[in-house]
């Protein structure tokens, strides 16, 4: 049982490190941004379904399958650490292409009201709210990773769908997050 506990401890301790170095390296280059025919005006994401639409007027452009925060059933989010993604509207307020998890396309999480909510309750708001691709240097999981909520609040796709939504989704880009 000892030796099993090391081994255990040892894959941990190195899973830690690999992911660790990966986000050193980065997410490499991002792709061009599409053709502005092709380009979101509004992205809508649907919690309880695991689904994000990006649509340009009325009409969808892509939809993608998504993991959320582990808590992401329990409501929306209130505060740092609480593990949910949060609900109202948003939008894409940076975007950053040297990330831990490949590009990512920062949510403006906390507004003034998450903010007030939250520190009525004592607590501070939280922020690094993303939508993102795997972490950097685990994208040969693919869609594995729809098998469970995994991020801390985030929305998270393949890279190869987030290289599409990076293409397509400029900056200051409206975000509603439904329950």
């Amino acid at each position: 049982m000892r030796n099993k506990l090391v081994v255990l401890a040892i894959v941990v301790a190195s899973c830690f490190a690999y992911t660790k170095l990966m986000a050193r390296v980065g997410s490499g280059s991002p792709p061009p941004d599409a053709p502005l025919e092709q380009r979101a005006d509004l992205i809508r994401v649907y919690k309880s379904e695991r689904r994000m639409v990006l649509l340009r007027g009325d009409a969808p452009l892509s939809t993608y399958r998504i993991s959320l925060g582990t808590a992401a059933n329990a409501g929306p989010k209130q505060r740092e650490g609480d593990e949910k993604t949060p609900e109202g509207r948003y939008e894409i307020d940076w975007r950053n292409p040297k990330s831990m998890a490949y590009l990512s396309l920062y949510i403006s999480y906390p507004n003034p009201e998450d903010r007030r909510n939250a520190e009525a309750g004592g607590f501070p708001a939280g922020g690094d709210i993303m939508i993102h691709g795997l972490p950097n240097g685990w994208g040969l999981f693919g869609n594995v990773h729809h098998l469970w909520d995994w991020t801390d609040g985030c929305v998270a796709v393949t890279n190869s769908e987030m290289r599409d939504i990076w293409a397509r989704v400029p900056t200051h880009t409206p975000i509603e997050i439904m329950p």
